[in-house]
């Protein structure tokens, strides 16, 4: 009977497809689990999930979802191809990579647009520096996450202003570690010069007295860039359908939440990231960052071309449509409208998904 179910669920979902824009509302299924295991990093930018858990919404819709931190995107497939992790908040560049690599893991939603950047100690700032100007990182060391989209607009950006990796008064020299964390821990020593940083750690390095170098959002090519998407085995989605909308719904209703209720929003995300909340609002609020749940399918196939062309899939293309699930966030979405016809959120998330999708 269950297997049954799943078939129809799938089927339903196919229909969808066909369906094109049509936003008829669909009837909710049961979810075919209920116990879910979401994976996430040390970023104020994965806040759907802490709101979705401290405001109940996932009990809402019937899961009983368990939030566990790692430290990088590595740690974060790891988990969902050894069966540790059902969904994980998982970086755009990394999914791309892995993908490319031939590991079967599917975007079905989104986490986070933008959000990232650049610092630089400021006794190494000269005068009249303005932020955006990459060329204060010649000569000098900077710690970045390989396969990361911070490493990634970092090299498109070097390389448009014509300056190589290496050493050198006139170079850049890349050093690359495991983790934000390890990177960002890195600029306390005398060896490394700048970092990359991502939610929240651009507002920690600034609360220590460093120069932000630059913000992605504010680079014209990489304005609205797809960052951390919702991620999950291809396998699950196809075998757990509702389950999986009904996590979605949950998400919704989390980033509906943050809208309407920014200091319990900010005190949700305090319990997951322990930094002062001044920083907690700046990183959610203060316009570098945006939590949107919607896939961004458009944006994200755009940054695929570049990375396969940038060569960090080491010539390596496919064909991403068939790992990205746009069908889970509609129907979630469309049953959250056909409950709450007037909602203005939820109809500015349904023209956001009509124009990214």
């Amino acid at each position: 009977m269950k297997k049954n179910i799943s078939i129809i669920a799938v089927a339903l979902l196919t229909l969808l497809v066909s369906a094109g824009c049509s936003w008829s509302a669909v009837e909710k299924g049961t979810p075919e689990k209920t116990s879910f295991a979401l994976g996430h990093l040390n970023s104020t930018a994965h806040l759907l999930g802490f709101v979705a858990a401290e405001e109940g919404f996932f009990k809402e819709e019937g899961l009983t979802v368990t939030l566990t931190q790692f430290a990088s995107a590595g740690e974060l497939i790891a988990g969902l191809e050894g069966g540790k992790l059902d969904a994980a908040f998982v970086g755009s560049v990394p999914t791309i990579t892995n993908q490319a690599a031939g590991h079967d893991v599917t975007i079905f939603g989104g986490a986070m647009t933008n959000g990232h950047g650049y610092v630089i100690k400021s006794d190494l700032v000269p005068d009249g520096f303005k932020e955006g100007d990459i060329t204060v990182l010649k000569g000098r060391n900077v710690a970045s996450v390989k396969n990361s989209v911070q490493d990634y607009e970092l090299l498109v950006l070097l390389k448009k202003a014509g300056i190589e990796i290496g050493k050198g008064a006139d170079k850049t020299n890349v050093v690359y570690f495991e983790s934000q964390k390890d990177a960002y821990n890195a600029l306390s020593s005398n060896e490394i010069d700048a970092v990359s940083v991502y939610s929240p750690y651009a507002s920690v390095a600034k609360s220590a007295g460093h120069t932000v170098v630059y913000y992605c959002n504010e680079i014209e090519e990489f304005k609205d860039q797809p960052c951390c998407r919702q991620i999950a085995l291809t396998s699950a989605l196809a075998k757990n359908p509702n389950a999986y909308i009904a996590f979605e719904r949950a998400l919704i209703k989390a980033y509906k939440f943050s809208q309407e209720d920014r200091k319990k929003t900010i005190d949700d995300v305090a319990k997951y990231i322990t930094i002062d909340k001044s920083q907690i609002e700046y990183e959610v609020y203060g316009g570098h960052a945006k939590s949107v749940p919607d896939p961004d399918k458009k944006g994200t196939v755009a940054l695929q071309h570049g990375v396969v062309e940038f060569g960090y899939t080491s010539g390596v293309d496919y064909d991403i449509s068939k790992l990205y699930n746009t069908d889970i966030y509609k129907t979630a979405l469309e049953q959250l409208i056909a409950d709450n016809p007037d909602d203005s959120v939820y109809a500015s998330l349904k023209a956001h998904f009509a124009s990214a999708n």
